[in-house]
C-alpha cells in the first residue's frame, strides 16, 4: 500500500469523525481525517464546548449575585466578558491539543485542507478517492478502501437576514463577541435560542425572543415547554410565539436593529442592539464532490441506509450532513456503527429514541424517548409520574429547586416509554434515564433502585414511585 493508500478516509474532521477515525484504527485500519481548518469541528470551536464555558461563567455569575442567600458577602461584584471569552478560548484550545494527540495515538494520518470526492480515474477505478488542497495550494490524492462523509453543519441564516456580523449575528459570530450587547433580539426558540437567551439574561443582557411556532422549546413534552417559557419570563425575558420574522422589514442604524413580526393578533415591531439567528442548522453537503458520486442528496442532506451507507456502498455518511438528530454524540455513535461495518461486524441499526437530548439553559432541559402527545399519537395509553425539585432536599441545599421530572410509561406494558426534565443538573441526571430505556426498565424499577440520600438523582426515584400515586415526599 502507498503512502497515499488508505483502509479509510475520513472527510471531516469533527466529533463524528475522529471519534470513527479512532475507531477505525482500532479495528487495524490504516485511516487518514481529512480537515479543511481545526480537528473536533464544529463542536469543539463554534459550539458544544465554546458555548458551554460561556454558560457555566453566566452561571456562576448568577449565583455569586445571589451570594447573600448563602450566607457569602461579596462587594464590588463585576462579570468581564473578555475574561470569560479567555477562559471559554483556554478551554477549547487544551481540548484541542487532547484530539491532535489522539490522532498521533492511534497513528492516524491528518491531511489539513479542503477534500473533495473524485469520481472513478485513473488513481481508482470506483469513485471515493479524494483531492486534498492544502493552504499553500499543494494537493494530494487520497485513494481509501472506505471513505465516510463527515462534513458537518453550519447555522442556517434566514433569506433578508444577511449576517454581518456587526448587527445580525449567528452563534459562529456571537461566539467572538468582544462586549456583551445592552439588548439582543433572538430569532428561534429552540435548543440554541434558548441557551443563548439564558446565558445573556444571566450576563444582564435585555432578551427578546421571537419563536415562529406555539411554544419555545417545540419539540419537547408541553408541560417542560410551558414551565421554561415560566421561568424565562420571569428572568424578565420576553417571549413572542406564533410570531413569523418579515426578513424585508430588517433595518440596521446606529442604535442598532428593528424588524417586525406578524401574529394572529396582529404585527408587532422589536428593536435591540443586535440579531441573533437561532433556527436550527443545515449540512455542509456543497463542494465536496457528491456530484462525482451516485451518493443522493435529498431535503439537503445525505441519504444513507441503517449502517450509514450511500448509495455507492464503499462511501459512507455520517453525523449532521444525513440530518435526523444533529448531535455531536449522535454522530460519534454513527461513525463507530459505520466504521464496524466496514470492518465486517455484527452492527445493529442505532435506535434514536433512546438518545438523550439536552438543553444546557438556566434551568437545563432534558429528555428521552417520547413525549406525551408523541405517545398518544402512536395510539398508546400512558400513565404520568411528576415529582418536582423543590420537594428534593439536595435540590434546596443547591439553591436551585425550580423544575421537575416527568416519567411516562406504557399502561399496558408499564415499560418506560418517555423520561423529561427541567431543573438543577439534569444533563446529568438524564443518564439514568438513557439507561433506564435501553433496558427497557419499569417505574418499578427505577422505584426499587436505591438513590443516595440527599442527592438529586433522588427525584428519579420519587418520579416513578409518583406514577402510581405512592411519591413518598410528594
Amino acid at each position: 500500500m502507498s503512502a497515499n493508500e488508505f483502509d479509510l478516509v475520513v472527510l471531516g474532521g469533527g466529533t463524528g469523525g475522529y471519534v470513527s477515525a479512532i475507531r477505525a484504527s482500532q479495528l487495524g485500519m490504516k485511516v487518514a481525517v481529512v480537515e479543511k481548518d481545526k480537528l473536533g469541528g464544529t463542536c469543539l470551536h463554534r459550539g458544544c464546548i465554546p458555548s458551554k464555558a460561556l454558560l457555566r461563567s453566566a452561571e456562576v455569575y448568577h449565583t455569586m449575585t445571589r451570594s447573600n442567600e448563602y450566607g457569602i458577602e461579596i462587594e464590588g461584584l463585576a462579570a468581564n466578558f473578555r475574561k470569560m471569552q479567555e477562559r471559554k478560548q483556554k478551554i477549547v484550545d487544551q481540548l484541542h491539543r487532547g484530539v491532535q494527540q489522539l490522532m498521533k495515538k492511534g497513528k492516524i494520518s491528518v491531511f489539513h485542507g479542503e477534500g473533495r470526492i473524485m469520481g472513478p480515474s485513473i488513481f481508482s477505478p470506483q469513485a471515493g478517492a479524494v483531492a486534498v488542497t492544502k493552504k499553500d495550494g499543494d494537493s494530494e490524492i487520497l485513494v481509501p478502501k472506505y471513505l465516510l462523509v463527515a462534513t458537518g453543519s453550519r447555522p442556517r441564516t434566514l433569506p433578508g437576514l444577511d449576517i454581518d456580523g456587526e448587527y445580525v449575528l449567528t452563534s459562529d459570530e456571537a461566539l467572538q463577541l468582544e462586549q456583551l450587547p445592552k439588548s439582543i433580539i433572538i430569532v428561534g426558540g429552540g435548543v440554541i435560542g434558548i441557551e443563548w437567551a439564558s446565558m445573556l439574561n444571566d450576563l444582564g443582557v435585555e432578551v427578546q425572543i421571537v419563536e415562529f411556532a406555539e411554544r419555545i422549546l417545540p419539540l419537547e413534552d408541553a408541560d417542560i415547554s410551558k414551565e421554561m417559557a415560566r421561568l424565562l419570563k420571569k428572568r424578565k425575558i420576553t417571549i413572542h410565539t406564533g410570531a413569523r420574522v418579515l426578513p424585508e422589514s430588517l433595518t440596521k442604524g446606529d442604535n442598532g436593529v428593528s424588524i417586525k413580526a406578524d401574529k394572529k393578533s396582529g404585527s408587532l415591531e422589536i428593536h435591540a442592539e443586535k440579531l441573533l439567528i437561532c433556527v436550527g442548522r443545515m449540512a455542509n453537503v456543497e463542494n465536496i464532490g457528491l456530484d462525482n458520486t451516485d451518493a443522493k442528496v435529498e431535503g439537503g442532506y445525505i441519504q444513507v441506509n441503517p449502517y450509514f451507507q450511500t448509495a455507492e456502498n464503499h462511501i459512507y455518511a455520517i453525523g449532521d450532513v444525513i440530518g435526523g438528530l444533529q448531535l455531536a454524540h449522535v454522530a460519534s455513535h454513527e461513525g463507530m456503527k459505520a466504521v464496524e461495518h466496514m470492518a465486517g461486524l455484527d452492527v445493529s441499526s442505532l435506535d434514536y429514541s433512546k438518545v438523550p437530548k439536552v438543553t444546557y439553559s438556566r434551568p437545563e432541559v432534558a429528555n428521552v424517548g417520547l413525549t406525551e402527545e408523541e405517545a398518544k399519537v402512536k395510539g398508546l395509553s400512558v400513565k404520568t409520574g411528576v415529582f418536582h425539585f423543590r420537594a428534593i432536599g439536595k435540590a434546596l441545599v443547591h439553591g436551585e429547586s425550580d423544575g421537575f421530572v416527568k416519567l411516562i410509561s406504557d399502561e399496558k406494558t408499564d415499560d418506560l416509554i418517555g423520561v423529561h426534565m427541567i431543573g438543577p443538573h439534569v444533563s446529568d441526571l438524564i443518564a439514568e434515564g438513557a439507561l433506564a430505556t435501553v433496558l427497557n426498565a419499569t417505574p418499578w424499577e427505577i422505584s426499587h433502585t436505591i438513590h443516595p440520600h440527599p442527592s438529586l438523582s433522588e427525584i428519579m426515584g420519587e418520579a416513578a414511585l409518583a406514577l402510581n400515586g405512592k411519591a413518598i415526599h410528594s
